[in-house]
């Protein structure tokens, strides 16, 4: 058993100092990554900053059409709310795609984002993990990595980032407003998971001390459908094999907007940019989805167990289309 301090915070800058004062600090919310991973001796905070308090959980439309989402916002409240519904189906689909409803219950917006791989090797202290552990090494290489990323891989780590939730607003566009000792910024939800290179160990781009405060989803793509589909083994609460999130706009039978995001096999949320390119200004029928399909999954890098990956994702990602293109002709 390891100790550590709990402290509740009330106010944003309170929680902010809190974490600055101590390098041993994290931040929770409703814990249902952090728990799991301190007690598998993963993780070892010293301070865990209670940020569940904090006044960031509403979700309000914002006057130039983009929705703002307080952090502490759960993901059943987010998957529900008939702004989302409305607006953003695409991200109440994603939402209710993944973990149980009780997880759901608890888990956060900003915890979602954070979210940590659920690689085996990574979640085994005794197991090689240049994640957990930079320069020891990684196992799932030539382990067993049926559940491993093909795309944006490197040698020194093949992790699989397991939200849906951050799919879908890789797909929709967004922005991450953070509170740190510095002052507050903005960064684009793009920019904001970092790819394993020689550096898995660094997974995003927050600096010490700085607190998730609010994602603002971009404005709603006009005349657009939307579909995210999620491919796995079992359909109640499994991880991802591949999942496909998918918004388009067709005018005339020709797509006029695209936008695609991958899941289950990119190291990050995986905006698939290229097949979005690809997509526009062609006709909305099928050999259109599976060339983009295609283009998507150029580059991608398979390892012993996880090679068929890559053709589940192309189904996904054609059948994910599809879907989306049908919502935006009966809209």
């Amino acid at each position: 058993m390891r100790e550590f301090a709990f402290q509740p915070t009330a106010r944003i800058d309170q929680a902010v100092q809190a974490h600055a004062s101590d390098a041993g600090a994290a931040f929770i919310a409703g814990g249902t990554t952090l728990i799991d991973l301190v007690k598998l001796d993963v993780m070892r905070p010293a301070r865990l900053v209670d940020v569940s308090r904090l006044p960031l959980d509403d979700v309000e439309r914002l006057d130039d059409g983009r929705l703002r989402i307080g952090a502490t916002v759960t993901n059943t409240d987010l998957a529900h709310h008939p702004l989302v519904t409305e607006h953003y189906p695409l991200l109440s689909q994603a939402l209710l795609s993944g973990a149980s409803t009780q997880l759901r219950n608890m888990a956060t917006t900003a915890g979602n984002v954070m979210q940590r791989t659920r690689c085996p090797y990574f979640r085994d202290v005794a197991a090689a993990c240049n994640k957990r552990q930079r320069g020891s090494g990684c196992d799932a290489l030539h382990g067993i990595n049926r559940m491993h990323a093909v795309l944006g891989v490197s040698e020194h780590c093949i992790a699989t980032h397991p939200s849906d939730m951050c799919v879908a607003m890789a797909a929709l566009g967004a922005t991450l407003t953070l509170e740190g000792p510095n002052g507050t910024r903005e960064m684009a939800f793009g920019d904001f998971h970092r790819l394993p290179a020689d550096r898995p160990d660094l997974e995003h781009e927050l600096e010490e001390g700085e607190l998730i405060t609010h994602v603002t989803l971009d404005t709603p793509v006009e005349g657009a459908g939307s579909h995210y589909l999620k491919l796995r083994e079992r359909a109640s609460y499994e991880f991802a094999l591949a999942s496909a999130g998918a918004v388009v706009a067709v005018k005339d039978g020709t797509i006029d907007e695209a936008r695609l995001a991958l899941g289950g096999v990119g190291t990050k949320p995986w905006r698939a940019v290229e097949a979005e390119k690809a997509l526009r200004d062609q006709p909305a029928e099928t050999a259109t989805f599976e060339r983009a399909a295609e283009v998507a999954m150029r580059g991608a890098i398979p390892r012993e167990h996880n090679a068929f990956k890559i053709p589940l994702a192309r189904q996904a990602i054609a059948r994910a289309l599809s879907r989306a293109v049908a919502a935006s002709v009966n809209r």
